[in-house]
């Protein structure tokens, strides 16, 4: 691994103006990457996916996170857990496929049970045949090892590490900005309203584009017809989150004037407001007054980002057959406007080969939010 510079590092902390761009080893080096796994995923509260996956008590969905197996839950109250998807006997992988636990979590291996909240309930032939207790074997010390987890907007967030602030400090700030949405219950539009990219990137890239209006007038003609550049602004939280909003945003979806419902109590600053959040380091957010939407980055490696693109309604009613044909067009409006990304993001990543590049220089006033990403990314290396 290119040793960590620290002089480049504080070049990227600089105030924008005269900041430059991480280096290229953080999107091209694998063994940065790998230490990037520590440093930026499992050291702060990362999203690994969401609550509508396992919808019902006993649902189980396995996930790979920064390499580490884990295993979401729902428990018998309704509530989601997350734990290392590992036994505690052998180390066996528990599950390797979505599945729905009728009372317990088996261990294929040995047959170790395990409650839904992580308990270890039995033990067979631990003793000897037919014996299945033994006296060094305290099942109280030997539940799955859980994981520090939060779900916000259906949203999955685990602290790995377990020692990141508490969830409403990292989120809070977001939270108070969106309080008008925070603790509505959202409704997932079905399977047309899942989208999934496979992208020849780093995941960090992703994030940057999605951060910013700038690029909207030559990548995105289409979206800039109607929401030009002069409607956005940039939001910027140190240390947080940063994004764009836009101030023209038109809810309705067809000829006939059918559109989906609002969420309700919304004050008149979201009647054409929307905005688009990207929540350090791999969720990012879109808010409007009839629907939200989530894009989960998984790294793959290095140069490979999955996206995972869910969008949800205000309301149940929005999510029936009645209203199929307007979810399924409004998912390919959706899906059209992130295809145009593509292009620009795997072309940033073939950049970051030429060995000139210096991280690029930043425009004062329209990539504050990328700066401010950056800014973030470069923070944990400094620190961690």
């Amino acid at each position: 691994m290119k040793r960590l510079n620290q002089s480049e590092l504080s070049a990227v902390m600089a105030p924008v103006e005269k900041a430059r761009g991480l280096p290229n080893a953080f999107y091209t080096d694998p063994e940065l990457f790998e230490l990037e796994k520590k440093t930026v995923f499992e050291k702060n509260w990362s999203c690994i996916g969401f609550g509508k996956d396992i919808p019902k008590p006993g649902d189980a969905r396995p996930v790979t996170f920064a390499g580490i197996p884990l295993l979401t839950v729902r428990d018998r109250q309704g509530q989601v857990r997350v734990f290392q998807n590992v036994c505690r006997h052998r180390g066996m992988k528990l599950i390797e496929e979505p599945t729905t636990f009728k009372s317990v979590i088996r261990c294929p291996y040995h047959s170790w049970c395990y409650e839904l909240d992580g308990a270890l309930r039995s033990t067979p032939h631990v003793g000897g045949v037919g014996r299945n207790t033994h006296p060094d074997i305290d099942r109280d010390g030997l539940g799955l090892f859980e994981v520090r987890s939060k779900v916000w907007m259906d949203v999955i967030f685990v602290n790995i590490s377990g020692d990141a602030s508490e969830f409403d400090d990292y989120a809070g700030h977001l939270m108070e900005r969106w309080s008008e949405f925070d603790g509505k219950q959202v409704f997932h539009g079905g399977p047309n309203s899942s989208l999934t990219f496979e992208v020849k990137c780093n995941w960090k890239l992703a994030v940057e584009n999605f951060c910013e209006s700038y690029h909207l007038p030559w990548v995105h003609p289409g979206l800039n017809s109607y929401s030009k550049l002069e409607d956005h602004y940039n939001i910027v939280e140190t240390n947080a989150y940063s994004g764009q909003g836009t101030q023209v945003y038109n809810p309705q979806l067809d000829a006939t004037g059918r559109r989906f419902a609002d969420f309700a109590g919304l004050s008149s600053k979201w009647d054409a407001a929307a905005e688009y959040i990207a929540l350090f380091p791999n969720v990012q957010l879109g808010v409007h007054r009839d629907h939200f939407f989530v894009i989960h980055l998984e790294p793959l490696d290095v140069g490979t980002t999955r996206e995972y693109i869910e969008i949800y309604y205000a309301s149940e009613d929005m999510c029936g057959d009645a209203m199929g044909d307007l979810r399924a067009a409004h998912a390919a409006a959706w899906n059209e406007v992130f295809a145009e990304d593509v292009f620009v993001i795997e072309g940033m990543q073939q950049g970051r080969h030429a060995p000139a590049f210096d991280g690029g220089k930043f425009s004062p006033v329209m990539d504050t939010a990328t700066h401010c990403f950056h800014h973030w990314v470069a923070g944990r290396f400094e620190t961690g």
